[in-house]
């Protein structure tokens, strides 16, 4: 018997409000070529069969396909694009878990949250340094979202939900593999940069970092991976925190 979180997950009404989304984004095809547009075809056709596998924790997504992003520095991002049909599963999941995240989260957190842009981040910024707060540190963490220690990640998301069944769908989402120049290659650490869940997932496990930050009265603004540490004299102090902050978290 699937617990009460999956089958809200399998909700007619938020697997429509999920197939609405994944239709307005648009965006480019998986491994599988299907387009968005086919997506309510493959329902149709398959959507029970999709749903009663989850159900069974039989569901196995599709490889992300693996396309790399020039960076100014002359660098790539990895940014991984799940099946069109798989997309719709994680978007599903995010819309049950999403609200549930939102009463954990920091209120210096502003990045892929509900309600939340860039903009308000820099006016925060703004309002830190008008109050005496000139000295910043940016932090950009490396290579983020392909370094995720999924273990980790996993131990964060059961202390909030505390769900097997939903625990386990998002962990075969994050171990479904990747396609690159046709070579499969296994996911077991990260999170794929450019699919529905990977901003919520990234959120949760910086949420801890958020949370030490404010224990130990450091001011911190984040967008998802971007962090501006903010203090009133040199925070020669505040930089060895944030290093063990992330040692003991795991993520560097």
């Amino acid at each position: 018997m699937t617990t009460e979180m999956i089958e809200r997950i399998l909700s007619k009404e938020n697997l429509e409000e999920a197939k609405c989304k994944v239709m307005s984004n648009k965006g480019s095809a998986g491994v599988d070529r299907m387009k968005t547009s086919e997506l309510p075809k493959f329902i149709e056709a398959h959507g029970e069969e999709l749903c009663e596998a989850i159900r069974r924790r039989k569901y196995k997504p599709l490889p992300v396909r693996r396309v790399e992003i020039p960076k100014e520095d002359g660098s790539k991002r990895n940014l991984g694009v799940p099946a069109v049909k798989d997309r719709w599963i994680e978007q599903a999941v995010c819309q049950v878990l999403t609200p549930i995240f939102e009463k954990e989260f920091s209120e210096n957190s502003y990045g892929f949250r509900p309600g939340r842009k860039a903009e308000q981040a820099v006016i925060k910024a703004l309002e830190f340094m008008n109050d005496g707060y000139d000295w910043i540190v940016d932090l950009d963490l490396s290579k983020f979202f392909d370094n995720v220690n999924q273990d980790i990640l996993m131990i964060l998301v059961h202390k909030v939900i505390k769900d097997p069944d939903t625990e386990s769908l998002v962990r075969r989402i994050l171990q479904g593999g990747v396609l690159v120049e046709g070579t499969y290659e296994e996911t077991k650490i990260g999170t794929a940069q450019g699919s529905p869940i990977s901003p919520l997932l990234a959120n949760i496990y910086l949420n801890e970092f958020d949370q030490e930050l404010l224990k130990r009265n450091v001011l911190c603004i984040r967008y998802v991976d971007d962090i501006e540490i903010l203090a009133k004299e040199y925070p020669r102090d505040f930089l060895k925190i944030v290093q063990s902050i992330l040692k003991k978290n795991g993520n560097y």
